[in-house]
Parts: structure tokens; C-alpha cells; sequence
């Protein structure tokens, strides 16, 4: 383990019992007590630094308490003055302590901050990316979107939409249900609020759901699940379409009796076996038993569930069960999938191998012991190759590797001393990246000569769980082939390449192998990601900060402006100032040519130093423009093989065809069949019509002679779109997560086709467009 800079240091104490997350999008979320502080990871190919590179953002708590929809407000404000004056101490201490009936606290401190945070599934937003689910403290659950990269935007309250479902149906959960008492009665006051406060929730993962349309035809339409597990053993199931809009997205919400007493925690359970995927909430309870509940998931295509509910643990032990993990594995001696079920219970790791077989479902179930002396405060897992990370508050934490045996398997477990890393500190949460190459770690100092400190400074550490050639044997071996769902490997490949100065020669022939081979876009995207930190690490760094200002600008002497006097005498002596300056400057910039002198390389062998290198920094940029204009060329053959498919003879597209077709067959070396004979067959349907360009803001045409801007005759400049080719000629265009380059929103006159080019990545660094 190795510690990776730099160290995010957080401006209020962490909450929550698991305070970090690591989403699918490379964003770590840690619940404090005044926000959920966002870290996004980032890897910067127009940065030569070589720590990571973290966007900061924030998701901040309400100002105003969250009150639970028990009943009408003025019947509600009486039955609580009525409990809180009650003679029965019973009644009136137990209302006045308990902060859900009280969440503004009066003489209490408030209950600011939030209680837990969940990631949803890569795809889940408008553009493309994960949604935040998150529960305050004070029992609000709300569900947030960063749509614009600097500000997170909260899109529904779900407890305030399922508190308004819960009123309408009078508090039942089915029509069958026997109707209960009055709000007067404390009980059933306690019921209401205890069946509207959230313990945890969790995303599943996409599936797919069957839409019928107005001409009776159907269409896939990709839909999410968030489970909410209650405080009354309730678990609600909403069901939203995807994109996740807001209010309007909702398209279900049923509500499941779990019949576990004081739950805990909450997990998906999702199998797919023999081409079909089956699905089942895991819950477990504070008292210890762990069981899976069947979900009956309407109009889901392809999705099965459980015939009756499974338990996993049945002893009443009194060990909580803190977290549950499902990681969905492959059995090298079975020959099928499998699930690997762990749950954190005190100090030891309960787990459980489910199989399905002809016999039915197999349940093999054990305790791992022995692995640290303190409980266990946080775990999560990697669900690339199944290691589980259990941590405790001492700075210890242990990797446990499952290993198949005949019958079941065993874990082999191994001790990562954080004190080594960090020096003496405590830890209150870990999470691993999504490829399983980082280890986030909120820490607060330890003791120190055996004395507690006397303040607690919360931070956000990393530490490197992978070493450079196991990341980059896995992006060469990837199944994903896109960069961006792999930038925790590709940051370890860019700080190897940052720190060497040079590519290594097995990753170098190792690429120049599998595009040879494959010849997949992928691997170019791969070795123009290569190039560019290269180039960057070869780049001399500054030697002035770049945000402060110059003071060795020439000021101007005004003496004919408007309301200023000015006489002979002024300009004299401000010319003779100036002149003083100048030469003061040119005295100094000597002496510091000589001061530097011995710094830097002797001044005979600079010259002969400096050509070699700018040869070599012009040699890589040649390649980076090769390849990225290979890149360019095939993402122009994807876009007229859709104008092909999706055009008439005589249609008039908004996508510069003719003018893509002349830039693919000007270059005389490019020699590629497939493009001239899709090119043939456009030209052939455009019948010798151009349907040229022009400026919206002279009417003249706009030749296609660069892919990245468009200049008509006047001079008006306007950038092209690097998804469509069309000129932008708009104030207001997306750009790359690495501003690598720009696209054009979709407007309602865009037929399917080109909406869904639009919705595509970047072509060189595979990262969304906003």
C-alpha cells in the first residue's frame, strides 16, 4: 500500500455509520455534518502535476427540519402538545427525547447532517452518469443530480411524496388491512412515524422494462430500482424510468413486509443464471439474523425472483449486522455464476456462498474470526475479483481474498497497517474504486505518547491497492474498453508515466500488438492517453505561478483623457519614471541570466540540450495528431454510415455530408475501402447535391476544411461539433468532462438518430459531455 497524494482535508466531522462511497463514475461521497462533501477523480492529460487530480463539490443539508406527514397539521400540533403535557412520564419523555417526532429540537442541538449516502448505477442521469441518494439525519430521503458539474440539484423528496401516498391510503398498506386507532393515541402515533423513517437505502442494478406506444408498438425502455428499508421492518420499492428526470420519472412504488424486528441494513441480491436474472432484497437486523426476500418486479423483462423468503442466518446472537455486500462471482470448479453474500457482524465477517443448481438453491453459510479486536466499523468490497476490506477504528485494515474450494471456499486474509502509511491515526470509513486499484480512507489523528489529540481533523486519504503493471495489464485485458469507467487504473498508468519521463517498452509493444490484432478504437483512444501524459511529462514546468498577475507590464501614461489635467511638467517626469523603469529592467533581467548561470545546464552544451528535446516534443505531438485524426476518421465513418441508414435520396440532412466525404478522401495517403465504398454509396443518394452550411450571421457558406472549426468567407468562426460535424453556431454548447472538445445540445427538430449521436461519449477520452 502506498499513500497517493494529496489528502483531502474536510471542513466538518464525518456522520453516519458508512460515511464513504465510491460510485461507478469515480465520485467518493462522505456524509458529514453539514453536507456530502463530493469528490470527483479526474485523469488530467492536460496536467503535468503527478497527484491526483479531485474535483470538489458539495450536496448541502436543508435549512428546515424534515416533519413527517403523520396527519392533518392542526390535529398533529395537538396530539403533540397533548403528549408532551402528559401526566404519564411514560408518554411525555419519551416524545420529548425522541428526535423523529422532534427533529427541530427546540432546547436539543439540531439533527444537521446526513445518516447515509447511495450511489445509483452508471446511466441513471441525463447525462449518462450516477444519481446520489441521500438520508439526512433528521429521516428526509432525497435524490440529487449533478447536471452542470459545479452544482448539485436536488430532483424529488421521496419521503415526502411516499409520507402524501401513506395519508391518501389512511395509513394502510392495503385495502384488506383492518382499519387502526386515532393519531391521539400514542401508539398509533409511534406506528405512523416509525413506518415513514428510512434506515438505509439501495440502487439496483438497470433493468430493462417493455413500453407500449401510441401505435401499439413496444420499446425497451431502462428503468432502476431504490429499496428503502423502514423502521417497522417495511421495505418500499420505487421504480423509476430512465433518464431519472425528477417527479415525473416515478413510475411505481410498492411496499414489502420484511417481518425482521429492528433492521439494520439492506442489500440487492441479483443472480443471473442460464441467461435469466433473478432478484431478492437482503436484510439484516440488529438482533443478528440475516434472511433474502423475494421481489415480484412487474412488467420487468427477463427478471425472476425467489419463490418464498431464504434465510441466510437464523440465530437470534445479539451481533448487528452492520453491512451486506453481494458480489456476483464465477465457480471455477461448478462451472457457473454464483453469489458471494458477506455481512460486517461485530468483529467478524459472516458469509454466505448461494448457489443454484438442479437440486435448487445451494446456501453454504460460515464466520471468518480472528480478524481484528475492535468491531468492525466499515467494509466494502471489489466486485472485479471479490476481495472484501474490513476496517476497524484502530488504523487496521484486513483484505480478504475468497479462494474456491470443492465444496464451498475460504478466504485468505492479510493486514494493511495504515500506521505504516499514515502515521498513527484512527478510520471511520473506507471504500474501494470501482476497478479496485484505490482505497479511500477517512482518518482523524491517533494517540500520540499515548494522549488522545486535542482536535480532530477529518480527511479523505487514497491508498494504491495496485501496482502500474497489474493496471495496465488490466485496461490491456479490459472487457469495458472505455476509459473513463477506468480512470482509478488509468491514474496509476498517468503517475508511473509522470514520474519515469517514459512509456515502458512492454506497455509500448503490448498496445502496438492488440491494434494490430484488433484494430478496436479503444486501444488509439488508449495510446493518445499515453502520448498526451507523455508529452506532458517532458513539458518544463513553469517557473511562475500562472494565476498571478504580471507587474512587469509598461503602464501607459494618459494624459488626453477626459477629466484628467495634466501638465508638461507631469509627462516629463512620468516619461523620465518610465524611462528609469525600463532600464532597471533591462539591468536586472542581466543579472539574473548571470545568477542563474551555474543552475542551469553550462551555457555551450543548452543549445545542443534544448534541440533534442524540442525534436522529441515535436515528434510526440505528430503522433498525438496521428492518432487523433485516425480517431477522427473512424468516429466520420459511424456518422455516414447513420446518414446512410437514415436518409432518403433527396433529404436534406443538417449533418455536413458532402463536406465530411471531401475531408475523409482529400488525404491522398489515406487508403481505407470500407469509407470509399460507404462514401460511393452517399454520393450516389445525393444525386450531386451538396446541401452546404451557412452563417447564421452572413448567409455565407461554410466550407468543411477543418474538423474543429468552420470559417466562411467573412470570417465569422464557428466550432464544429465533435459528435455530428455541424457547426455550432450557438452561445451555448456542452463540452468534454476533459475539455477535449464541444458538442451541440439536441434540439426538438433533430430526428432519433442524430439525438442519439448526440448522446455518445467523447471520441478521444471516452469521458460524458455536459
Amino acid at each position: 500500500a502506498v499513500r497517493r497524494e494529496p489528502a483531502v482535508r474536510l471542513q466538518r466531522g464525518v456522520s453516519g455509520l458508512e460515511p464513504l462511497a465510491w460510485s461507478e463514475d469515480h465520485r467518493v461521497s462522505v456524509s458529514t455534518a453539514r453536507s456530502i462533501a463530493v469528490l470527483e477523480q479526474l485523469s488530467d492529460v492536460h496536467s503535468g502535476g503527478q497527484e491526483m487530480v479531485i474535483h470538489r463539490t458539495a450536496v448541502p443539508a436543508p435549512a428546515a427540519a424534515c416533519l413527517l406527514k403523520v396527519g392533518p397539521k392542526k390535529e398533529v400540533a395537538e396530539c403533540k402538545e397533548k403528549f408532551a403535557s402528559s401526566v404519564d412520564p411514560t408518554v411525555s419523555q419519551t416524545f420529548m427525547l425522541d428526535r423523529v417526532f422532534n427533529p427541530e429540537g427546540k432546547s436539543l442541538p439540531p439533527m444537521r447532517g446526513f445518516k447515509y449516502s447511495s450511489w445509483s448505477p452508471l446511466g441513471c442521469d441525463a447525462n449518462g452518469r450516477c444519481l446520489l441518494a441521500a438520508l439526512t439525519m433528521d429521516n428526509r430521503l432525497t435524490i440529487h443530480a449533478n447536471l452542470n458539474r459545479l452544482q448539485w440539484v436536488q430532483l424529488v423528496d421521496l419521503t415526502e411524496i411516499y409520507g402524501e401516498r401513506l395519508y391518501e391510503a389512511s395509513y394502510k398498506l392495503s385495502k384488506a388491512d383492518t382499519p387502526r386507532g386515532e393519531l391521539g393515541d400514542f401508539s398509533e402515533f409511534q406506528r405512523r412515524h416509525s413506518m415513514q423513517t428510512p434506515v438505509r437505502m439501495e440502487w439496483s442494478g438497470i433493468c430493462t422494462t417493455q413500453q407500449v406506444k401510441h401505435n401499439n408498438e413496444c420499446r425497451d425502455v431502462g428503468s432502476v430500482l431504490l429499496a428503502v428499508l423502514f423502521e417497522n421492518s417495511n421495505i418500499a420499492v420505487w421504480q423509476f424510468q430512465l433518464p431519472f428526470l425528477g417527479k415525473e420519472s416515478i413510475t411505481s412504488c410498492n411496499t414489502i413486509e420484511s417481518g425482521i424486528n429492528s433492521p439494520s441494513v439492506l442489500s440487492w441480491w441479483e443472480y443471473e443464471h442460464n441467461n435469466r436474472k433473478m432478484s431478492g432484497l437482503i436484510v439484516g437486523s440488529a438482533f443478528g439474523p440475516v434472511k433474502i426476500l423475494p421481489v415480484n418486479l412487474k412488467a420487468v423483462k427477463g427478471y425472476f425472483t425467489l419463490r418464498q423468503p431464504v434465510v441466510l442466518w437464523q440465530e437470534m446472537d445479539q451481533l448487528p449486522v452492520h453491512s451486506i455486500k453481494c458480489i456476483p462471482l464465477y465457480h471455477p470448479y461448478q462451472k457457473c455464476s454464483c453469489s458471494l453474500v458477506v455481512a460486517a457482524r461485530g468483529a467478524y465477517v459472516f458469509w454466505c456462498l448461494l448457489l443454484i443448481s438442479k437440486a435448487g438453491l445451494n446456501v453454504h453459510n460460515s464466520h471468518v474470526t480472528g480478524l481484528h479486536s475492535l468491531p468492525i466499523v466499515s467494509m466494502t468490497a471489489d466486485k472485479q475479483n471479490g476481495t472484501v476490506y474490513t476496517c476497524s477504528s484502530d488504523g487496521k485494515v484486513r483484505q480478504l481474498i475468497p479462494i474456491f474450494t470443492d465444496v464451498a471456499l475460504k478466504f485468505e486474509h492479510q493486514l494493511i497497517k495504515l500506521s505504516e502509511v499514515f502515521g498513527s491515526v484512527r478510520t471511520h470509513g473506507i471504500a474501494v474504486s470501482p476497478c479496485g486499484a484505490y482505497l479511500a480512507v477517512i482518518t482523524t489523528e491517533g494517540m500520540t505518547n499515548g494522549l488522545h489529540p486535542v482536535n480532530k481533523n477529518y480527511q479523505v486519504q487514497f491508498v494504491t491497492l495496485k501496482t502500474f503493471e497489474e493496471a495496465a495489464a488490466q485496461l490491456l485485458e479490459s472487457s469495458v474498453q472505455n476509459l473513463f469507467r477506468q480512470v482509478d487504473l488509468t491514474d496509476l498508468v498517468r503517475w508511473k508515466i509522470l514520474k519515469d519521463k517514459h512509456i515502458p517498452q512492454f506497455l509500448q509493444e503490448a498496445l502496438d500488438k492488440k491494434i494490430e490484432s484488433c484494430g478496436s478504437t479503444y486501444f488509439w483512444r488508449f495510446k493518445l492517453f499515453l502520448l498526451r501524459i507523455l508529452y506532458q511529462s517532458m513539458q518544463k514546468a513553469p517557473s511562475e505561478i500562472m494565476w498571478r498577475p504580471s507587474h512587469e507590464d509598461a503602464k501607459i501614461l494618459i494624459s488626453d483623457s477626459p477629466g484628467m489635467g495634466s501638465t508638461e511638467d507631469d509627462q516629463e517626469e512620468g516619461t523620465s519614471k518610465q524611462a528609469s523603469k525600463q532600464s532597471l529592467c533591462d539591468t536586472g533581467k542581466g543579472m539574473d541570466i548571470d545568477d542563474t548561470a551555474d543552475d542551469s545546464l553550462p551555457q555551450s552544451s543548452d543549445i545542443g540540450g534544448r534541440e533534442p528535446m524540442e525534436e522529441k516534443l515535436l515528434e510526440i505531438q505528430a503522433q498525438i495528431e496521428a492518432v487523433e485524426m485516425h480517431l477522427t476518421r473512424e468516429h466520420m465513418k459511424r456518422v455516414l454510415g447513420e446518414v446512410y441508414l437514415h436518409t432518403w435520396i433527396t433529404e436534406n440532412t443538417s449533418i455536413p455530408t458532402r463536406g465530411v466525404c471531401d475531408f475523409l478522401m482529400s488525404d491522398d495517403g489515406y487508403d481505407d475501402r470500407t469509407a470509399r465504398v460507404l462514401i460511393g454509396h452517399i454520393l450516389k443518394k445525393m444525386n450531386k447535391q451538396t446541401f452546404p452550411e451557412h452563417c447564421s450571421l452572413c448567409k455565407e457558406i461554410l466550407p468543411f476544411t477543418d474538423r474543429k472549426q468552420a470559417v466562411c468567407s467573412n470570417g465569422h468562426i464557428w466550432l464544429r461539433c465533435f459528435l455530428t460535424y455541424q457547426s455550432c453556431q450557438s452561445l451555448v454548447y456542452r463540452r468534454c468532462l476533459l475539455h477535449d472538445s464541444i458538442a451541440r445540445h439536441p434540439t426538438p427538430e433533430d430526428p432519433e438518430w442524430i439525438k442519439r449521436l448526440l448522446q455518445g461519449p467523447c471520441t478521444f477520452c471516452d469521458s460524458p459531455v455536459f
